[in-house]
């Protein structure tokens, strides 16, 4: 990674058997890679399962939860941008999804994040909503342009390839241009002086 490369990190936010998630982020990955002003790396919530039970305040942890939480953690606060890979389970994101967001903060903050969704008939917009105000809660940035799949059952061959990737190679390009522009401008802010809260 080079000083003007932008950290990206790519969130797999599905831990359901069977899930789409992988090839989703996956064809998401093949667009990074062609961008030089990112290095990126990948996170698959499944392979990093937190409780769903939050310690309290000064409380102790397990030992595997400790080194779960530290090897996220680090990914997190490493990452200049990310972007979330989501589907859409009952009109919301994945409760995986909403349990990584709360066991860490400012790891998150003054971050931009983009999503790129899939599921029904939606594509997965209405989990992308209110993933958009979860986000505004740890003061993370959203970036207007997200990559949707609807009918994602039908847009990936039995190989996980993307049918018919032009229009979404276009909205993927779009999204990375805005957290390049987003990422650049909110890491010179953060190490010119610290976010206030």
């Amino acid at each position: 990674m080079t000083d003007d490369q932008l950290s990206l990190a790519i969130i797999t936010a599905s831990v359901r058997d069977g899930r789409l998630g992988p090839a989703v982020a996956d064809w998401f990955l093949s667009q990074v890679k062609e961008r030089p002003e990112f290095t990126v790396h990948s996170v698959d919530l499944i392979d990093h399962p937190l409780p769903l039970v939050l310690p309290g305040p000064g409380k102790d942890v397990s030992l595997e939860t400790a080194r779960t939480r530290e090897a996220l953690r680090s990914v997190l606060v490493a990452a200049d941008a990310f972007v979330v890979v989501t589907p859409e389970y009952n009109h919301s994101f994945p409760a995986a999804l909403k349990n990584t967001v709360d066991w860490f903060y400012e790891e998150w903050t003054a971050k931009p994040v983009g999503f790129v969704s899939y599921g029904g008939l939606s594509g997965g917009i209405r989990a992308v909503e209110q993933l958009r105000q979860v986000f505004a809660e740890v003061h993370t940035l959203t970036v207007r342009e997200n990559v949707a799949f609807p009918l994602a059952g039908n847009r990936f061959d039995e190989a996980g390839r993307l049918i018919d990737p032009e229009p979404s190679v276009l909205s993927a390009g779009l999204l990375l241009d805005q957290l390049h522009w987003w990422g650049d401008a909110l890491r010179a802010a953060r190490a010119e002086r610290a976010y206030p809260r």
